[in-house]
């Protein structure tokens, strides 16, 4: 068992600490390279959009009816699929939107550093807490789909890995403004993405010993459900956000078609 939950943690470690890449962009780069960001977010929203619908709803509605009967299957996966929806919006609706983790921001605000400020220090540990709180079930989703799925899995954590690359911009930026501390900006940046793991991890160990086909079923189609919310709620509004409509649209055809080509190959 311990063999068997090390890739899923690996996966789900590794996505989240790709805030620490979007960190490293904003110090290092020159400029925003605002059509590739537009783009990757869009390949990341088709990707877990084609795979909610197309695999992870699929296995959980077979998986149920197996137990429940055809209709009963399908109403328990419809009911956890929505059940997701509701606890990713419950968890936004927590994050003040003052400290929107989601919002655009590009290198360039890295040009001009403005005096110490602690309401920026304030925005930064703020943000940093928002992304923390939204990858608690991101984390979930990743180690979930893994434990289901080794290739489902590879391709959700690094759907979401991409996705966690403008939230390291996002909470280094401000952090940087107020204390000028490169190391700080990266390792505040660095742990946010750390809650991913964690709370992969303490969900695990909570549902382990309640364990069965049924809640594994449930498990799946809420997965789905916090995946499709995330996408249509954080990735596409913020791909658009870079100024790149068209480009990030073509980036949700792209992640759709990697991934059904990936599941023909695999299957």
């Amino acid at each position: 068992m311990e063999h068997a939950l090390l890739t899923p943690l690996l996966l789900t470690l590794g996505a989240g600490l790709a805030t620490g890449i979007g960190s490293a962009i904003a110090f290092f780069a020159r400029h925003t390279n605002r059509r590739l960001l537009s783009f990757s977010l869009g390949l990341s929203g088709g990707v877990m959009v084609y795979v909610s619908f197309v695999e992870l709803l699929s296995e959980a509605g077979t998986t149920l009816a197996a137990e429940w009967g055809d209709r009963g299957g399908a109403a328990i996966a419809t009911a956890a699929f929505f059940g997701g929806i509701l606890l990713i919006g419950i968890i936004d609706r927590l994050v003040p939107s003052a400290e929107n983790p989601h919002e655009a921001h590009s290198v360039e605000e890295m040009e001009h550093r403005p005096a110490r400020n602690g309401r920026l220090m304030r925005m930064g540990l703020l943000t940093a807490l928002a992304i923390a709180i939204h990858n608690f079930p991101e984390g979930i989703a990743t180690f979930a789909t893994a434990l289901e799925d080794r290739t489902l899995g590879i391709a959700i954590a690094a759907a979401v890995a991409i996705h966690n690359i403008p939230e390291g911009i996002a909470v280094s930026i401000p952090v940087f403004y107020a204390t000028g501390d490169r190391m700080k900006a990266f390792r505040l940046s660095l742990l946010s993405g750390l809650a991913e793991p964690v709370g992969a991890l303490l969900a695990w160990l909570v549902l382990m010993p309640f364990m069965s086909a049924t809640l594994m079923g449930c498990i799946l189609a809420g997965v789905a459900g916090i995946m499709v919310f995330i996408s249509v709620d954080e990735l596409l509004p913020a791909a658009r956000e870079y100024g790149e409509a068209h480009t990030a649209i073509y980036g949700v055809v792209a992640g759709m078609a990697v991934m059904a080509a990936s599941l023909l190959i695999v299957g």
